[in-house]
């Protein structure tokens, strides 16, 4: 097993791009924040599907992490991660430093409208306009052909749908199916902040909103089924729950029957925030 080849400047990073281009190489990308697991992986197995080349980024970006937030206990472990991409075969890892992507001077921030609204944006305001941003930065670094986006975080890829729409960047952006274990818990870095105890908590979420899915497809009233599924939660051992919502899966509008739809919702389990959705089919 060799480890991809690993540059961490955008210098470096569009040199090796312009070899693979002179080449007629297609060239996939996929951006993370590291502490790679299996839902990582996947997302490189696609890119390499569709694509010759592929480029992981590894990046905690600080602008998407507000000041009560996780940024310096966020889990980093570049030779792991550095190890993993050599056995998914993923060809070259882009790790900058925050100087790197955030000079000194930097003033320019992309705010996005639309399915950035509500849902996370409640609870995380900053959120998606630090997203916004680095997305378009990797996007311009590397220039890729598409890139691969985990459907976990939903809103996040709808997000970043907008973004390319928007601001006419000629980038497939593929939404890659959740990973989860064999309990059904999606695949988080943050679940590595989870004792025992807490993971069998955290492997009813998926558990409960499956239910409610299918409560909502067969005609249920929506503010009654996200309420009982609230308290689902509650009584399950989660401390808190910021929200639970039906919304139209491509838009995130508010979701109507005759539409298909993402149940979406997040919670606190002690300390960790975990979030998690499931598709509800339209009557």
């Amino acid at each position: 097993m060799s480890r991809p080849v690993v540059v961490d400047s955008v210098a470096a990073l569009r040199a090796q791009i312009r070899d693979w281009r002179r080449d007629g190489l297609r060239v996939a990308m996929v951006p993370t924040m590291g502490a790679l697991h299996d839902g990582h992986i996947s997302l490189v197995r696609i890119a390499l599907e569709r694509a010759d080349r592929c480029v992981v980024s590894i990046f905690v970006n600080p602008t998407q992490f507000a000041p009560t937030e996780d940024l310096d206990k966020y889990p980093r472990q570049l030779a792991h991660d550095l190890d993993r991409l050599g056995m998914a075969r993923a060809d070259l890892a882009f790790t900058p430093t925050v100087g790197e992507m955030y000079p000194t001077g930097f003033a320019t921030r992309i705010s996005v409208g639309g399915p950035s609204a509500g849902l996370e944006s409640d609870f995380r305001p900053t959120f998606f306009d630090g997203v916004a941003t680095v997305v378009a930065k990797l996007f311009l670094q590397a220039t890729p052909d598409c890139a691969i986006f985990g459907e976990k975080d939903y809103q996040q890829l709808c997000v970043v749908r907008q973004l390319c729409r928007d601001l006419d960047l000629p980038i497939e952006i593929i939404g890659a199916p959740t990973i989860r274990d064999a309990h059904g818990l999606a695949m988080s870095s943050r679940n590595a902040y989870l004792g025992e105890a807490e993971l069998k908590i955290a492997r009813q979420f998926n558990v409960i909103l499956r239910k409610t899915a299918t409560d909502l497809a067969a005609g249920a009233d929506q503010g009654d089924a996200t309420g009982r599924t609230s308290r689902a939660l509650i009584a399950a051992g989660f401390r808190e729950v910021d929200y639970v919502e039906a919304r139209e899966s491509l838009t995130l509008a508010p979701w109507r029957h005759d539409r298909d739809g993402r149940l979406l919702a997040a919670a606190w389990l002690g300390k960790t925030r975990l979030i998690d959705n499931v598709d509800v089919p339209s009557a």
